[in-house]
This record gives structure tokens, sequence and C-alpha cells, in this order.
């Protein structure tokens, strides 16, 4: 009996230094569990949590319910989380860098957006790790296209509609096109649109459905204006005191996680633009004059950030031409 004892003792002592070595990061994303990329997120904490052995593992908080969307990078960065996603357009205020991804006409396709990115990554790390935040992963949003309440034809039907914003360079494509930049994020998205707070927005298939766009308006147009990226990170401190063992299983996770969500946005794309023709949208690739008028927006706008951005920028661009 005392042997049987002894044992029972040691198992529970094994047990208890096990989940004593156990760590559980909080994770930040603004978008709904029925979003792809908080699917995809899903996912990769379920990797983790299996790479691991449970050693470290990832309780991810969607829609926004526990950081706001536009604090996220600084909670990472301050340690109140451990690891976030956000829309890298969202930090283009702290340096033009971080805006590339989101100038209109630049890369209107996922091969142009992934070879984007390959030639931009290395900016945007070096930046974010002046902050204390590793980049993990990031995967793009299906293209923007325009949803609004009622028919477009040319810009000028634009005009004076009040136009949801919801980074620097929405706000600055609003004004160029006429309209009035409101800020909305997703989960205020149908709120907005019914009491009039917007008339339009520039946004995926994947919001558009994610957000049951058919009860707020009718009309959705695939200009394919740019594809935006999130990111997700880490913060470098929490991310350095993990084993070598755990931390390559997260990078090694992170790597899967960044192929699968570029694979989920283009199927999701078209997929989600289905769904919107079923529920009674609308649904078009936009007028010649449309198309137009927003191209030479896009124009002045990559020659906005060219300007902003100086030679650093100006060197990315051209490695990206130059693909």
């Amino acid at each position: 009996m005392r042997f049987c004892t002894t044992i029972v003792a040691g198992m529970a002592f094994a047990l208890s230094a096990v989940t004593a070595q156990a760590e559980t990061w909080q994770m930040a994303t603004p978008y709904p569990e029925s979003n792809f990329h908080t699917q995809n997120i899903l996912q990769f904490a379920k990797d983790v949590n299996a790479a691991t052995d449970g050693k470290l593992q990832i309780k991810v908080h969607a829609a926004g319910s526990l950081i706001k969307h536009q604090e996220i990078k600084n909670a990472v960065r301050s340690q109140q989380i451990q690891i976030g996603e956000f829309i890298i357009s969202n930090l283009a205020n702290e340096n033009p860098i971080f805006a590339l991804d989101s100038v209109p006409f630049v890369a209107v396709s996922f091969e142009d957006s992934r070879k984007l990115y390959q030639v931009s990554k290395p900016a945007i790390e070096e930046e974010l790790g002046r902050q204390n935040v590793k980049v993990l992963f990031s995967v793009p949003w299906p293209p923007q296209g325009l949803y609004t309440d009622r028919p477009v034809e040319k810009i000028e039907d634009l005009h004076g509609l009040k136009f949801r914003a919801y980074s620097p360079q929405t706000e600055r494509l609003a004004q160029l096109a006429g309209a009035v930049p409101t800020q909305v994020e997703v989960p205020d998205l149908a709120q907005a649109f019914t009491t009039g707070r917007v008339n339009a927005m520039l946004t995926s298939t994947s919001t558009g459905v994610n957000t049951k766009a058919w009860d707020y308006l009718k009309y959705f147009y695939d200009v394919a204006a740019f594809l935006p990226k999130n990111i997700v990170v880490v913060n470098q401190r929490v991310f350095d005191a993990l084993d070598p063992a755990t931390q390559k299983a997260v990078l090694e996770s992170a790597a899967t996680a960044e192929k699968r969500g570029w694979d989920m946005a283009a199927t999701d794309h078209v997929d989600q633009r289905k769904v919107l023709q079923e529920h009674g949208i609308t649904v078009g690739n936009g007028s010649e004059a449309l198309n137009a008028s927003l191209q030479e927006i896009g124009k002045a706008m990559g020659s906005e950030w060219s300007k902003e951005a100086g030679e650093r920028g100006e060197t990315i661009l051209k490695a990206y031409r130059a693909q």
C-alpha cells in the first residue's frame, strides 16, 4: 500500500511539474470567429499546442473582445498581451512603409501582393523590431471592392457620400473621390449603414459576408483596388524567453499558417462573392469610367507615397517592379 501511495504521489508531482511549465499566451484579434483570418489563427494555436505537447498554449480572443483593433500593436509592445493580429496599414501614420500594401492599384492580384510583401517584409520587420515586436506571419485580405447603398457609375456619384475609412489610405482615397471619410470598425458596420452614418465602403467580400452586408446595402463593385494584409506579431522578449525547441515550433507553425492563410484568402474571395449574389446584392466589376477614375486616384496616392517614403520606399518599389 505504501508503495502504491508513493507511485501515485510521484505521478501527481510529475503532472504538477508539467503543468507548471506550461505557458499560455493571450492573443487579440479584431475579427469574428467566422472570418477566415480568425479560423486560420485558431488552427495556428492548435498547431502550436500540438507541436509543443501543450507546453505553449495560445488563447485567442476574437472580435475585439480583449483589445480594440487600434490598440493591439501597442498592447503587444507593452506586453499587456503576448501576441496579436492587426491590419498593417493601421500603422501607416507611424511610417509610410506600413501603408504600401494599401496604396491603390500598386498590387491588385494575390501573385503581385505576395511579391510586394516579400520585398517590403525586411523593412516591416525592422520597423516593428525597434518596438520590441516580432513578426510571425502575414495573410492578405481578398481584393478590396466598393460597397454602396446606391448605384455608382462614375466617380462623381461618390461625391458627398459618407465613406467608411479604416486606415489613413482609405481615408485619403475617400477624400480624393470627393467623399467624406468616416472611421467605422467592422463590428459597427451594420449600425453605421442603417443609421446613415456611412453610405459606401471599400472592403473585401469576406467582410461583406461576415457583416451580412445584404441587410444594409445593395451594390458591390469588384474593383480590386488593393489587397491589404493582416500581420500576426509577438512580443520579442516573450518570444526570446522560450526555449529553442518551442521557438522553432512557433516559427514552423507560423510558416504553415502563412501559406494556409494565403490559400484561404483566394478561395474565400470567390466563395463569398457568390454568397453576396445569392443574398440579393448586385455584384459587378464597375464601369470603365469608375475604374478609370479610381486608377487615377491610385496614381496620385502612389506618387504621394513615394515622396513620403523617400529613397527607402523607392528602392522597395524598384525591387517589386523588377519582378
